[in-house]
């Protein structure tokens, strides 16, 4: 029983503590009673806080009643329930009394407000209760208020009396309530005194029917309904209240968080709402309950509270909603407003998938059920939702409906650890997320964590206890829930049942609802307001009833009710579910089937049986099933604990346990580990006498032995098995005559451990005391001993073999959980790194004293918990303190006997070393570790896609001067005798990084080392036990010498041949000057050496740079300035040098430059005298001493007018001093191209900010900037175009042109090129017309990433026009050309602010350049997309994502772009000038691609050669810098700039088959060695620095000896005479040819080099390697006896091992292959495969020659569709928008009778590459006579007929370029024979002429004979008829 209130207090408006002026005042506590506290609830502290929560307030008017519930808690965590009554009282206003007490005088000083003459205070009746009972509160203090307003006769007193001692029973409805004290019916009209009396007789009250009312004395009567189960929350109609203000996905959103342990806040005007919102929320959570702070209505004086960090549930006032605003971590509900605001930072888990949309349909299906039915034609009549009432209890049904989901089963993840004196229960997690496969959710994880689920276990744990509704849902209910679950109706059904049940819980007598309330009487209310206020209550009558009824109580019987326990069902267990992650593997009976044979085997001791079946084993473990079986299979092989093995034996168990344990999670859900734990401890091998090893020294790194939680779940479970065993025993025979009867009728069921306790627990009232101690010393023995076993257990399992490796306690949470120091890490090996944790050492037992320290802490902190909660005594548990350090110790000396023996054992057979071939000089720094070399994220080797498993392979490590390599074999014994290699040079080793592996074979966790290379390529090897870690550690720091030598000298390159040995030391003596510290003597000193090393040898050597320029300087007579950092020395030893050999000019001529620069005539080294002056350049020799710029070449080419003096000023405005100089001249439009750095920022403001205005005196621009304007002038008037068109070549006469033409020169610019430039700059519209283009043009799009900078430029060259549909513009704009005759390409970063002239000549266009970094990170996300270091698992990291994001392909697009418009532009005939960064990186990209694409010569092998030499090495592309290749650079980075270059030339070559003499093969060849430090070629950063060491002119004399080509160039030269793979057959280039590839990055393709691997052989790149290990294997393998048995002439050949250009040549390569074999045979010597290539091509073509048929391909070699794949891209790319046909026409084939500007290669080049061999675009060709237009002679054209564009076109020749004119065949109307007309050719039959018919005139056409004629009728026939 319990009162129904426990206090009545009367709460009014503290008028003393008024603040002045505020409107806030405080509330006080008028009366209370009882006065005294009651014992078992103590008034709650703040009740005045809580009755006006927004503050305490006078107002001018009366407000209405108001009622409200707040809930209080105490520190007992109990509720308080407070129902407030607010009504108002009428006051005399006190600012209005104090105003007249005071002098009249002072008032007027401040005019005030009109004060009312009254004012309301707000008075509060307040009720505390225990119980929650709104309504039943609201009618008795409306009674109060009533009787006090209406002034009734009854005495207040009495009703208070009365409501203070109204009893009723908390629970069971059925009850009959207790009659009042004091009833109406019995007050006779006496005095209030006697009435008393009369009431407090006793033995008056009657006794009602089935029910009693209460009332409280004042005619009203009231029914209180308690609930029938008070253990279901009671609701009213709150939840469904909650749905309809906020929603289900919200309140969804609120539940899962309420769960989670989020904070919510619930806002609403209404005090009510936030109260029933709140007992909403909570009545969902049910059977959950929630344990944080809960505080439904927070006054505003406390609003600090919700900063606190605990989760909470609170309803606040939405007048506070601007004081929640910055909360950031609270999750808040708006009531009035229906929206939930989740923070960001804030993540809820929503429920699992499926229940989630199950949750949802079944909410609406209830709250809207018109849903359902909204689209149904005959819609039912009625689908009303149900009453508010009802509605409630069928949303909470759903929602117990879903709790019986997600609990089902929890009861068999109890385990029951005490029974007596109380039961002590867990749950066991892991097990239960492991069965219901839902380790990987979220939500059900952070709810099994939480607090609320904490208190259900130890709520609905205890077996023997009342159950509910809940109880019997998932005991019965499971089976029945989870057949219904897909379909809604059922589920439906199943609810409305459960809602009746919830329902009539709350409401036992739904007929019994008589009220009787008396409500104030209108005229009350105002009568009150001039009555008296609330009147002051008399506490001794009211305390008299409260003693009276006291008394009463006690005297009375006591009413107990039964509590009816029971045994709570367990409901059906989990049944499997299946593993999500790998279903298919569990149910597959097969591998079930392999691990018990293999087991079988083992223990048979077929071992040879065993080891095949091994890896398929292997393999099946990954599912559970398997595991499952291999931990039942293994427990039938123990006898009495223990199975001992023979050393093979147990290590294939140990290496069987170790698979599984691999992959079982650091939970254990499956319950493996908990399997093998009794397993590890039973298997064993005997070492020595006496000396036993058990499995579980070798299976010990896995987490989960250091996870505490796994421990404890492992100890319950077990101390549960040992208390059931105890019970059955002693109560055998009660047991047996209680089942007897079960067993009898069905099969023995086990009974289980909760059963039972629940029997004991229904037992213990009736035992004796002896008893009952007796069986809590039993089992408290029990847990102990348990303890001391585990005790022992978890040091086997955390204590290492070698407990001076302390490995798991590194690598684990074991260590983490105390920060356990590291201090036992000590080193005796001088130099050895201190992460190496294996070294041996000399403080043995303070090591491992350290290591049982932390092992004994680890199992202390166990021991601690489990025994705090399983309730063992203090004594025992100190006795386990003194013991755990004991056992560990005499654990740790047993192990290191073990360890000692186990040391002698015999190894495991392990495959032999296999031996790498080294090149010649390459030598081994360290011989072969055994490693094993394991996969990593690249899939084709492991054989998951199909194909053997390559890896993981066991074999050797080898570290040669060059390269590292990795040879062995796959361990898997079924893929057999392959041979797998891997290697890289060691120099393109560009990150390491140590990690620690796991492997299937082995039991630990290995050190490995994953090692990543610029030749994308990965290693990841796992050093084997057998390698030492001291010897590890020496390989690395060997690597690290190798990698970074002090100085490039250091670098293979350079010691090949040398002795390793030395390649470690000498490097540091030889050079530790850097040189970046040279100083002017070091030219000396480097030209002395030089000197000397010319003199002693005897051989010839080419004498050094310096010797040549001063022989320059002699012959040439200009004057030359040599600047002062060079002294006289120097020049006079060097002329020395000089005078001894006479050959020394020939040799300046011989370098690339002066090469090159003749080849294109851009000056020559004749003396001074002879140059003709009127040369426009010159080759000058300022920098013969690299005094003006030591990254430039010596010999430069400036303009002819400049004099050398001025270069010396003008480069200082340059970066580093890269000044502008000439690189290549376009032999037909005699542009030129240009390179420098960028400017200085001062060179760019006093340059292009100065405005150059034409006249005589230059205004404020200082000397070098005219001097670097007269320098661009110099090359302006160099142009040809330019002196043509002005006449003169001073600025003014340009400027005159200039000016009159300026008025159409904005419409003079072409519009492909303006669209370039704006795409280039980033100009956002895209012009018309770029993309209609034919040619070799490739369509670019706006790059996207660039900003629109200087749009001018761009439009102007664009021209304001709208272009022609094809993009061509028309032929008057094309004739008036104007355009810049020199454009500046600048960094746009750098060109801020500079402002255009128009009476400039030259234009700057601004584009970003992508930085270096850019490159380097870039380049790091590609190595890593396409050579991943683990496989992906999500989608966001799969290749093309990774690839997507490292941008690559974007930067190459970049370059192309600003390429392909240089190109464009020199080709129009302007120079341009890139002049980006420090001019090594982008502009050396540029400007060699620029000139690839527009000169032939540089596709050539020589030609591509020259270019290198030139641009990148001559011109000081910082190779080393970049490459990091010494020490001082490794903290730069590597950054492949050049690598980058050579893809861009892969897209081109790509695109452009044809047009290159080498192959794709040679751009992958000089990618690996610019990186491998093979060759010195790309050693240094610049030509200076390479005479400095002399390697600039190697001495011929050393090219005998065999120590390989120091030169990149002579080897690919020696190589290409003996094979043609550098050579691309497909070579058929055209004259001139400029290519303008496709840029956009969806034409780019990833570059196969970055991806292909050959693990057969390693890379490719070496060639001397290939032919030796070729002829090893054909040595080893003796020829075999031929068997007789038909030999396949098939092989597999496997992605990722053998090599595709190998086993499956092209068949030009195959066919040269043959006839070597052949002339082998013949015994004729061997003619070099290039003759015989020639000497075919050379009979192809006089064959074509004699061919009369046109249709003949010209090559039968070249017909191979391929090449023809990019020469017709341009038709199978772009489709313009005309209709449908596709219009290519180009720029000025726009009629057919346009003609195109001479002298101009019009871009109908486009056909000129559709040769006669494309049989696909030329459907037909040959020769036709036609007639001309009026008046015009016939003329023999040549005619192609083009079915896919669908055109007839003429050529003047066959070999012509310039298409003359096109017939649309879509024009033509018809084809028919023709007369012969005037003029017609002679001697031709009649019949050979035949006319055309088209829309716009007749052509007339003559064939050479009337068959020929007939043949193109037809063809043209067959067109139309084909269209």
């Amino acid at each position: 029983m319990a009162r129904l209130a426990d206090y009545f207090v009367v709460v009014g408006y503290d008028l003393d503590k008024r603040v002045e002026g505020e409107g806030e005042g405080q509330g006080r506590i008028l009366q209370r009673f009882p006065e005294k506290d009651w014992e078992d609830s103590p008034f709650p502290q703040g009740v005045e806080l809580f009755c006006q929560p927004s503050g305490w307030q006078l107002v001018p008017e009366r407000q209405p009643t108001s009622f409200f519930v707040a809930v209080l808690t105490d520190i007992n965590s109990e509720r308080h329930y407070c129902a407030c009554f607010t009504f108002w009282e009428g006051q005399d206003n006190p600012q209005l009394q104090k105003a007249r007490a005071g002098d009249m005088d002072e008032v007027d000083e401040e005019p005030t407000i009109i004060q009312p003459a009254q004012i309301f205070a707000p008075k509060s009746l307040v009720l505390v209760s225990r119980l929650d009972y709104t309504d039943v509160f609201r009618n008795c203090l409306a009674l109060v208020y009533t009787v006090h307003v209406d002034g009734l006769t009854v005495p207040l007193e009495t009703i208070i009396g009365n409501l203070l001692t109204c009893v009723i029973p908390i629970a069971g409805g059925s009850q009959i309530i207790e009659s009042p004290v004091c009833s109406l019916d019995k007050v006779p009209q006496v005095p209030a005194c006697d009435w008393l009396l009369a009431c407090l007789q006793p033995g008056q009250e009657e006794r009602g029917d089935s029910w009693r009312t209460i009332t409280l004395g004042a005619g009203d009567r009231q029914v209180i309904q308690t609930p029938i189960n008070d253990s279901l929350p009671v609701s009213g109609s709150s939840v469904a209240q909650l749905f309809r203000q906020l929603g289900i996905i919200n309140v969804l959103y609120l539940f899962c968080a309420a769960l989670t342990e989020h904070k919510i806040l619930f806002l609403s005007s209404s005090y009510q709402r936030l109260t029933d919102a709140c007992r909403g929320l909570l009545a969902i959570m049910f059977p959950l309950k929630y344990s944080f702070t809960y505080v439904p209505i927070l006054p505003g004086k406390l609003l600090e509270v919700l900063s606190t960090p605990t989760p909470f549930i609170i309803g606040v006032n939405s007048f506070f909603r601007s004081e929640t605003q910055e909360l950031l971590d609270v999750i808040i509900a708006d009531l009035d407003g229906g929206t939930v605001t989740i923070p960001e930072c804030v993540h809820i888990s929503l429920l699992p998938e499926p229940l989630l949309q199950q949750t949802q349909t079944a909410l609406s299906m209830v709250l809207d059920p018109e849903l359902e039915v909204a689209d149904h034609a005959f819609p039912p009549q009625s689908s009303l939702p149900s009453t508010p009432k009802i509605q409630d209890k069928e949303i909470r049904a759903i929602f117990l409906w879903l709790f019986a989901q997600l609990f089902q089963g929890y009861r068999w993840c109890l385990h029951i650890i005490r029974i007596h004196p109380e039961p002590v229960i867990r749950f066991h997690k892991a097990a239960f997320l492991g069965q219901r496969a839902l380790t990987e959710d979220d939500f059900l994880m952070k709810v099994l964590d939480g607090m609320a689920f904490a208190g259900f276990v130890s709520e609905r744990g205890p077996p023997y206890r009342a159950t509910d509704l809940f109880d019997d849902l998932v005991a019965n209910e499971v089976e029945r829930i989870r057949q219904e679950e897909a379909s809604p109706h059922k589920v439906m059904t199943h609810v409305k049942e459960l809602a009746e049940q919830l329902f009539k819980n709350e409401n036992p007598y739904p007929a019994v609802t008589m009220h009787k309330v008396q409500r104030p009487s209108e005229n009350g209310q105002k009568a009150t307001q001039s009555k008296n206020p609330f009147p002051g209550l008399d506490e001794v009558t009211v305390q008299l009833f409260i003693d009276h009824a006291t008394a009463k109580l006690k005297t009375a019987p006591p009413v107990v009710k039964a509590e009816v326990k029971s045994m709570v069902p367990s409901g059906p267990p989990l049944g499997d579910t299946v593993d999500r992650n790998s279903n298919v593997m569990a149910n597959s009976a097969r591998r079930l089937e392999v691990v018990r044979n293999c087991i079988t085997y083992i223990f048979e001791n077929k071992m040879l049986e065993a080891k095949k079946l091994m890896p398929a084993v292997l393999r099946a473990l990954k599912g559970r099933a398997a595991r499952v079986c291999l931990t039942q299979e293994l427990n039938q092989h123990v006898l009495q604990n223990r199975a001992v093995l023979d050393d093979q034996q147990f290590d294939y168990i140990v290496r069987m346990m170790n698979c599984t344990l691999q992959d079982c999670s650091h939970m254990d859900e499956h319950g493996i580990a908990a399997a093998l734990l009794p397993l590890v401890t039973a298997f064993c091998r005997k070492l020595g006498a006496g000396i036993t090893q058990f499995a579980y020294s070798c299976v010990q790194e896995h987490t989960v032995w250091t996870n505490m939680q796994f421990w404890e779940a492992m100890f319950y479970s077990d101390v549960q098995n040992h208390i059931r065993a105890l019970y059955l025993e002693s109560d055998d025979g009660e047991y047996q005559n209680q089942t007897g009867q079960q067993e009898s009728s069905g099969s023995e069921r086990e009974i289980s451990a909760l059963e039972l306790a629940s029997e004991q627990s229904r037992l213990w009232p009736t035992l004796g005391k002896d008893m009952q101690t007796e069986r809590v010393q039993k089992e408290e023995s029990t847990v102990f001993s348990q303890a001391i076993h585990y005790a022992n257990r978890m040091s086997y399992l955390l204590l290492p073999l070698d407990t001076s490796k302390n490995r798991l306690l590194r690598n684990s949470a074991l260590g983490d959980m105390e920060s356990v120091s590291n201090s036992y890490v000590t080193n005796s090996i001088a130099g050895s790194m201190a992460e190496s944790y294996d070294t041996e050492s000399g403080f043995e037992d303070a090591e491992s004293s350290d290591v049982a320290n932390s092992v004994v802490r680890f199992i202390n902190r166990f021991v601690d918990k489990v025994c705090n909660e399983s309730g063992v005594t203090n004594e025992h548990l100190k006795a386990l303190h003194t013991m755990i350090p004991d056992i560990v110790q005499m654990h740790i000396e047993t192990l290191d006997a073990v360890h000692r023996e186990s040391k002698r054992l015999p190894p495991i057979q392990k495959p032999k070393l296999l031996r790498p071939t080294l090149l010649a000089g390459e030598e081994l720094v360290m011989d072969g570790m055994r490693v094993y070399l394991i996969p990593d994220g690249r899939e084709e080797a492991t054989g998951t896609m199909g194909g053997p498993p390559l890896l993981p392979a066991e074999g050797a490590i080898f570290l040669t001067t060059y390269r590292l390599i990795f040879k062995g074999t796959p361990t898997d014994p079924l893929v057999g005798e392959q041979v797998v290699t891997r290697s890289f040079p060691i120099a393109s080793l560009t990150k390491e990084k140590r990690i620690s592996v796991t492997l299937p074979m082995e039991q630990f966790v290995q050190e490995g080392l994953q090692l990543r290379s610029c030749t994308f390529q990965l290693m990841k090897i796992v050093f084997d036990d057998e390698v030492a870690a001291d010897l590890a550690e020496v390989f690395r720091k060997h690597m690290h010498k190798l990698r970074y030598p002090q100085h490039v000298q250091g670098t293979f390159a350079f010691t090949v041949g040398q002795s390793g040995k030395l390649v470690v030391e000498h490097k540091a003596k030889d050079k530790n000057q850097s040189l970046k510290t040279l100083s002017k003597n070091l030219v000396k000193s480097a030209k002395r050496t030089i000197g000397r090393q010319y003199v002693t040898k005897k051989k010839y050597s080419p004498p050094t740079w310096e010797n040549r320029s001063s022989f320059q300087s002699e012959l040439d007579e200009d004057e030359i300035s040599v600047s002062e950092e060079v002294d006289q020395n120097s020049l006079t030893l060097s002329s020395t040098i000089r005078s001894s050999d006479r050959q020394t000019m020939s040799n300046v001529v011989e370098r690339a430059c002066c090469r090159d620069y003749q080849r294109m005539g851009l000056g020559t080294l004749s003396n001074s005298l002879t140059r003709s002056k009127n040369e426009p350049f010159r080759i000058s020799t300022v920098n013969r001493m690299y005094t003006v710029c030591r990254s430039y070449p010596g010999l430069l080419i400036v303009p002819q007018s400049i004099p050398d003096s001025t270069i010396q000023r003008i480069c200082r405005c340059y970066r580093q001093n890269r000044f502008p100089v000439v690189c290549w001249r376009n032999s037909r439009t005699k542009a030129v191209l240009l390179r420098s750095a960028g400017l200085h920022a001062k060179g760019v403001v006093g340059f292009f900010k100065s405005p150059n205005a034409p006249t005589s005196v230059p205004s404020q621009a200082d000397s070098t900037s005219l001097e670097q304007e007269k320098y661009l002038q110099a090359i302006i008037s160099s142009m040809p175009s330019y002196s043509e068109s002005s006449g003169r070549n001073t600025l003014s006469g340009f400027t005159s042109t200039h000016m009159s033409a300026s008025d159409s020169s904005d419409k003079l610019r072409q519009p492909k090129i303006g669209a370039l430039m704006k795409q280039v700059m980033g100009a956002k519209e895209d012009v018309p017309g770029t993309f209609s283009r034919g040619g070799k043009w490739g369509s670019i799009r706006g790059g996207g990433r660039l900003s629109a900078y200087n749009p001018d430029v761009g439009t102007r060259l664009a021209g304001k026009e709208s272009p022609q549909p094809n993009g061509g513009p028309s032929e008057a704009l094309f004739l008036r050309q104007h355009r810049a005759y020199l454009y500046i390409i600048g960094d746009k970063a750098q060109l801020k602010g500079g402002k255009q002239d128009s009476f400039q000549q030259w234009e700057v266009v601004p584009i970003e350049v992508c930085d270096v970094r850019q490159v380097k990170n870039s380049f790091k996300k590609l190595m890593k997309a396409c050579v991943p270091s683990s496989p992906s698992l999500d989608s966001s990291t799969n290749f093309l994502c990774c690839l997507e994001e490292s941008e690559w392909m974007t930067l190459l697009h970049r370059v192309l772009q600003v390429s392909v418009l240089v190109v464009e532009l020199l080709d129009t005939g302007s120079s341009v000038m890139v002049s980006l960064e420090d001019g090594w990186d982008v502009t050396t990209q540029v400007v060699s691609l620029v000139q690839l694409l527009s000169d032939p010569y540089y596709r050539t092998f020589d030609g591509f050669r020259l270019l290198v030499e030139k641009e990148w090495l001559s011109f000081g592309h910082r190779f080393s810098h970049r490459g990091a290749q010494t020490l001082g650079s490794q903290s730069s980075g590597f950054t492949p700039i050049f690598l980058q270059f050579l893809d861009c030339v892969h897209q081109i070559h790509l695109q452009f088959p044809m047009e290159f003499e080498f192959s794709q093969y040679y751009l992958k060849f000089l990618a690996y060695h610019y990186v491998s430090n093979r060759f010195r070629t790309f050693l240094l950063d610049s030509d200076y620095e390479r005479i400095e060491l002399g390697v600039l002119y190697e001495e011929k004399g050393e090219r005998r000896s065999p120590q390989v080509c120091k030169s990149v160039w002579d080897y690919i030269d020696r190589l290409n005479k003996k094979t043609p793979v550098f050579f691309n057959y497909m070579f058929a280039p055209e004259d001139y040819e400029v290519l303008r590839p496709y840029t956009f990055a969806s034409n780019l393709k990833v570059w196969d080099y970055y991806t292909e691997e050959t693990l057969s052989e390693g890379p490719s790149y070496d060639w001397e390697l290939r032919g030796r290990q070729e002829r090893a294997a054909s040595g080893e393998a003796p020829d075999k006896p031929d068997s007789g048995a038909p030999k396949s002439q098939r092989r597999a050949v496997w992605p990722c091992y053998d090599s595709l250009s190998k086993t499956v040549p092209d068949a030009i390569t195959k066919l040269f292959q043959d006839l070597q074999a052949l002339e082998g045979e013949l015994g004729q010597g061997s003619e070099k495969w290039k003759d015989t290539w020639d000497k075919i091509k050379a009979a192809q073509r006089n064959e074509s020659k004699l061919e009369s048929k046109p249709l003949f391909s010209s090559s039968l070699l070249m017909s191979s569709n391929l090449s023809h794949q990019r020469r017709s891209q341009g038709v199978y790319l772009q489709e313009s928008s005309v209709g449908s046909s596709i219009n290519l026409a180009l720029d000025c084939e726009v009629s057919a009778t346009s003609t195109p500007v001479a002298g101009r290669p019009s871009t109908s080049t486009l056909y000129s590459q559709f040769q006669s061999t494309e049989s696909e675009n030329r459907s037909f060709e040959g020769i036709l006579f036609k007639k001309g237009a009026l008046l015009k002679p016939w003329k023999p054209r040549w005619f192609v007929l083009d079915k896919t564009k669908h055109q007839l076109r003429y050529y003047e020749s066959r070999q012509d370029k310039e298409c003359k004119g096109v017939i649309e065949l879509a024009d033509v109307e018809s084809v028919i024979l023709g007369a012969p007309a005037m003029g017609a050719p002679k001697n031709i039959d009649e019949k050979a002429f035949f006319d055309l018919k088209t829309t716009k005139r007749v052509y007339n056409f003559c064939a050479q004979d009337s068959l020929n004629a007939q043949l193109w009728m037809d063809s043209v026939q067959s067109c139309l008829s084909d269209a």
